[in-house]
Order: structure tokens, then sequence, then C-alpha cells
């Protein structure tokens, strides 16, 4: 069996693994196209907070007996924002939970 071995090409090992020859990565985080991660978080906490505001501006109104403002609807708001709220609170455990996973992983 005749085995050979091929030169290695570090140029295109490191092309391969997105990187420059000087070991800087071929794309910035910048480049990337569509919405990253930090935006769809953000833009998440944004609704929850803006649907508690509204929520407190419902109960507002119901307390001082708007006729405009039902307490069936206020309710259902309420709830609506409870359920967004502890999501958006999952998903932070999650994500705590991750980062503390990844700093416990042996090197």
């Amino acid at each position: 069996m005749n085995v050979t071995l091929k030169p290695f090409d570090f140029a295109q090992a490191v092309a391969r693994a997105g990187l420059n020859t000087n070991g800087q990565p071929l794309a910035t985080v910048k480049d990337a196209k569509g919405p990253g991660f930090q935006d769809a978080l953000s833009n998440a906490l944004g609704a929850v907070s803006k649907s508690q505001n509204e929520v407190a501006a419902m109960q507002r109104e119901v307390q001082l007996d708007n006729p405009t403002v039902t307490l069936e609807q206020t309710m259902v708001a309420m709830q609506k924002s409870q359920i967004g709220f502890q999501a958006t609170l999952q998903v932070r455990n999650k994500l705590v939970q991750a980062y503390s996973d990844i700093m416990q992983m042996q090197v």
C-alpha cells in the first residue's frame, strides 16, 4: 500500500476556518447580514416593557372609572403581560445557566 502525504497548505487551512493568514476573522460581526441576537433580544425586551406600560395605563383608567376601558380587557392584558414577563425571565435564566456552564468547562 502506497501512502503519500500532501504538503500542508496553511493559507488554505486558515481560509477554511474563516480567518486571514494573521489569525483575524475574515468577516467582522458588523459585516454579518440580518438581525443579530442582540437586536432580537432588545426587541423582545422592548415589547415586554411596552406591554407592562400599557397594562399600567389600563389599570389607572379602570381605577378612574373610564367607561372605554373594561375590567375584562385589563385582566386579559395583565395576563398577557405576565406571560411575556415569565417567558423573558426563563430566557434570562437559560442564558445565565449556559454562561455558567461555559465558564465551568475545562480548557
